[in-house]
This record gives structure tokens, sequence and C-alpha cells, in this order.
């Protein structure tokens, strides 16, 4: 594998450079509907991906190589490698092919299917990529902070190029869903939010019954600031908000039923607040599952800190505990239209998780990854001195100390 990379390097790495130079064009919700709605060309949105998304593999690309040589040279990280130039060599394919024959644009629409599926196991892939780097060299702040900087932005610009496929392919080719006819492409034009944050639930509590058999109920509440007493509705990708809702839900039940599974009085409800202003839209999912030390905190976003027991990578496996990825992918989830995800616990008695979202579609705009200098020096800068004082990070026993108070 590593003689296919190096040989196929060597061949596109001038069209990788010359790629790599444009910036990404970030598009927002609305302008994805218009599209999707009124102005639904084939041969326009042809134009503008064969451009596209060769431009966001090539910044990715040209990143993945600014990263440390232990981690590049990891079997599943070389795996990915591969996957990413393959695509991007079939994509400089149509560089020139004019969008006037139809069997170029039918073959254009096969080819992103087909790269699609290619790239479904690169979070997995990636992830097993970093356990097999940390078991051989072990934990550096340094390169830890240079591969959480690095897989926020590698995760984002998969996200990203995810939505521009899914997009084309529902829009020209047979993948409409016939569930959802009103959707332009994966965009619901009114999703219900308090529907999904129950299909999430109900996700979330069959999988919590299979392993502990028990699961919390769940309470929902809306307040509508635009339109009082109404459901709340919005512009968004309800995969992409299901997947954040499923990810906080999963670890809402399992902190509940771990504390409570004893208790006389039964498990304490999750409860869901989904809230609409001018600007944003909110989802808190509060729990009582005992909550997380400050210390932590940090540490359940953080790639390399996953404490979670290695699950396997059979298909259709979906374990309650993961790679420990799931918290800092549903954060990506949150930020990639300008929104966010942020953790508020309290030790001893539960977790806050609240998803910001834009009210406005047009507020939404793909937040992505460039590839430039500043980058660049991100993993080229050695790191400072800390210029605050640096206790132990863990809790000191102070029994143990030399240094006791007089009493």
């Amino acid at each position: 594998m590593r003689i296919f990379i190096s040989s196929l390097l060597k061949n596109t790495n001038p069209k990788i450079e010359y790629y790599s130079r444009f910036s990404p064009s970030p598009l927002s919700i609305k302008q994805f509907l218009d599209f999707g709605r009124e102005n639904a060309c084939e041969k326009t949105s042809y134009m503008f991906l064969r451009k596209e998304l060769p431009v966001r593999l090539a910044n990715t690309m040209r990143e993945v190589n600014l990263l440390p040589d232990n981690l590049l040279s990891q079997p599943s990280v070389r795996l990915v490698q591969k996957w990413y130039m393959q695509s991007f060599v079939e994509l400089l394919d149509y560089e020139n092919q004019k969008p006037e024959d139809p069997h170029v644009l039918n073959d254009f629409l096969e080819l992103l299917i087909e790269i699609r599926n290619r790239h479904n196991d690169v979070v997995p892939t990636m992830a097993q990529g970093v356990i097999e780097y940390k078991e051989r060299f072990g934990f550096d702040p340094f390169i830890s902070s240079n591969i959480q900087y690095f897989l926020d932005r590698f995760y984002t610009n998969r996200i990203s190029f995810r939505m521009l496929i899914n997009q084309h392919t529902l829009l020209f080719g047979n993948d409409t869903n016939p569930a959802h006819p009103k959707h332009i492409g994966s965009i619901d034009p009114n999703c219900s939010v308090a529907e999904v944050v129950s299909d999430a639930y109900d996700t979330a509590k069959m999988l919590c019954e299979k392993y502990y058999l028990a699961a919390p109920e769940l309470k929902i509440e809306e307040f509508n600031m635009k339109a009082p007493k109404k459901p709340i509705q919005v512009v968004y990708v309800p995969s992409h908000l299901f997947h954040m809702l499923f990810e906080l839900f999963k670890n809402s039940m399992r902190a509940t039923v771990e504390l409570h599974e004893d208790s006389k009085e039964g498990l304490p409800p999750v409860k869901a607040k989904v809230t609409l202003g001018k600007e944003d839209l909110s989802i808190k999912i509060s729990d009582r599952g005992g909550g997380v030390p400050l210390r932590k905190i940090d540490r359940l976003f953080n790639y390399m800190y996953s404490t979670a027991p290695t699950p396997s990578l059979e298909p259709g496996a979906v374990p309650l505990a993961g790679f420990g990825y799931g918290l800092p992918i549903s954060r990506l989830y949150a930020r990639y239209f300008q929104g966010d995800l942020k953790l508020y616990s309290m030790e001893g008695v539960g977790t806050d998780a609240v998803i910001y979202l834009k009210a406005l579609s047009s507020e939404s705009f793909e937040r992505l990854p460039v590839f430039n200098k500043s980058a660049w020096r991100h993993y080229k800068t050695s790191p400072e001195a800390d210029d605050w004082s640096n206790p132990s990070k863990e809790p000191r026993d102070a029994s143990k100390s030399k240094y006791k108070a007089n009493r």
C-alpha cells in the first residue's frame, strides 16, 4: 500500500497543490434550499462539484501530510490516505468533460455514490489509526494538540464533502426517500425539532434497554418566542440533528441508569427543552446521571483521551460506548452550520448538554477548514511554556503531603 500511495502521490502532487490553492466555497442552508427548489439544474451542480470537491479534498490532503510521521505510518491512516487519493484521482477525470453529454452526468453521479460508499468508514478507520499510534508511542501533549486540531478540521471537511454529494445524488439520482417527499435533498424545509428529539430518544432508548434492560423516560418542553404555543420548526438537515441528539441521549441514559439502577425511586427522567428565539434555536438535554468533574469536561471532546474500550468494527454493530468520538463529532455537526454544542455539568447531580443552531437558514453557512499559512504554522510552532501556574491535573491526596497544616 505504501508503494501505491507513493506512486499516486508522485503523479498527482502537482494537481493537489494546484487545487489546494483555492479556498472552499461555503454555502448556506438557504442556498442549498433555493438551488434545490427553484434552479435544480444537474449541469450547474456538476460544474460546481467537479471543481469544489477536488478543492475540499486537496485542502485536507495537504494538511494530512503535516501530521507526525509516526502517525502517518500507521496502517489505518495509510488506508484512509489511499481512499482520499483514489477519490481525488477519479474526480480529476471530469476536469475537462463537458456536461452536455448525458453519459458524463450519469457517470459522474454514479462516481459520487461510489466515493461516498468508499468513505463510509473514514471515522472509525482514522480512530483506529490514532489508537494504533497511541499504543506504540504513548501520549504526548503537543502532538495530542495537533491531532485534536487536525481531526476537528478533517472530520468537518468530511461532513461537508458528504453534504455536497448527498444533495447532488438526492436531487438528480434515484436516492430520493419516499418517506420524506418534501425534503430538498437532505434538507427538511419544515423540520419539526420535537419529532427529531423523540426519534433520537426512541432509538437510544431501544439501545439502552438492550444493554441495561431499563431506560429513563423523556419529558419534552417547547418555548417558541417567535410564534408562542406553535410547534418549533427549522430549516435544517434532520440526519445531522438526529446524530447529535442520539449521542446526547445515549450518554444521558447510560449515566442515569448506572447511577440509579438500584434506586427504589426508579430512574429520573431525561428532560429536553427546545427554544426558538430571534437568532438561536437551542435544545437542552438534562439528566440526573451524577455529572462530570469540571477538570474532565474538556477531555470528553478530546480524541486522544477516549476511555471506552475499542469497539468492534463489524458492520451493523452500534455500541453504547464507541471510540469516544461521539461528542467531538456531534459538536462538529453543530458547528458545521455556525452552531455549537456545549456541556454544563454539576458533579454529584447531572449534566445539561445544549445544542445551539442558527434560527435563520440564511445565516447557517458552512464552516469549512482552509489549508493556508495559519494552518501550516499551527503544526510547526513549538509548544510555549505555560504562563499560568499549573498544578497537578489529578486530585492530590492531602493526607500524604509533607507540608501538612499545623493543628
